[in-house]
């Protein structure tokens, strides 16, 4: 069906309202609450505040770091499948590190799951019909982390997917344009900037996930499982991200996007 069709067909249709139901309503909280036995908005607020802003300090610089790194990676070449089994083992693996060291393995675990994550995000865009080496789709990848959590600083108009979108949408363009003349370098201001907006929304999700892996100390067992939900939360992300966007160039990103409120509610 040529772009700009005024009908989404049925089937894609069922698939855009699989990917707002996960994309509006990310369920990290609620997965991480059932495994420590608390809320975690809750347990985040009951923990001491320098032990929180300890968390988000090294939460903040791990990130960047782990995202420079995990950019960098998005040269190789990526299988045609997403292998998302693969990555979830690899994911609890870097947990159990996290399970049985807490806080003081997050400068190391936190870099290794992220780029982790990466990974699966490119494997995801791939199998959605992206060019993994299109400068886009690269910039794309590191959307999905500014989707999964909620920055202190957000507000309820731009806390929505197209929100987010429309947010990051200069930053993303310029990261894009930067990299297809002079090919990726983390440390180019372009990128630079794309992360900074990223780091913020990202690091409200480490944050729940290490407050569960250190309230109450839980184990290289719970520690692999809480990781594995981490996982299993960005790869929902990545796949709703992707799906979107290839509807997109199928109909149109305005009949697409009218389609995505009315299926989540949003007034027109």
């Amino acid at each position: 069906m040529a772009q700009g069709s005024q009908v989404i067909e049925s089937e894609d249709l069922e698939t855009l309202q699989w990917a707002t139901a996960h994309l509006e309503h990310p369920s990290l909280a609620a997965r991480l609450s059932s495994m420590v036995g608390t809320p975690i908005e809750i347990a985040v607020n009951l923990i001491p505040r320098p032990i929180y802003l300890r968390v988000r300090r090294r939460a903040d610089s791990a990130i960047t770091k782990s995202l420079k790194v995990a950019v960098l990676s998005l040269r190789h070449d990526v299988e045609t499948n997403p292998r998302n089994t693969l990555y979830r083992v690899l994911a609890a693996s870097t947990g159990a590190v996290g399970g049985l060291f807490g806080l003081y393995a997050l400068p190391i675990e936190l870099p290794v799951s992220t780029t982790i994550m990466l990974r699966s995000i490119a494997e995801i865009a791939r199998s959605e019909g992206e060019h993994i080496h299109h400068p886009e789709t690269q910039v794309a990848c590191l959307e999905v982390f500014a989707l999964g959590g909620h920055a202190e600083s957000d507000d309820a108009a731009g806390t929505g997917y197209y929100g987010v979108r429309a947010a990051l949408g200069w930053s993303v363009s310029h990261s894009a344009r930067h990299i297809a003349v002079h090919g990726m370098n983390a440390k180019a201001p372009a990128l630079v900037r794309i992360i900074s907006l990223v780091a913020p929304r990202f690091g409200a999700a480490v944050t729940q996930k290490t407050v569960a892996q250190i309230i109450p100390v839980v184990g290289a067992a719970t520690g692999a499982a809480i990781n594995l939900a981490f996982m299993n939360h960005f790869q929902d992300m990545a796949r709703g991200h992707f799906v979107v966007r290839r509807l997109e160039r199928k109909y149109g990103r305005e009949l697409v996007q009218k389609s995505y409120e009315t299926l989540c509610g949003t007034p027109q």
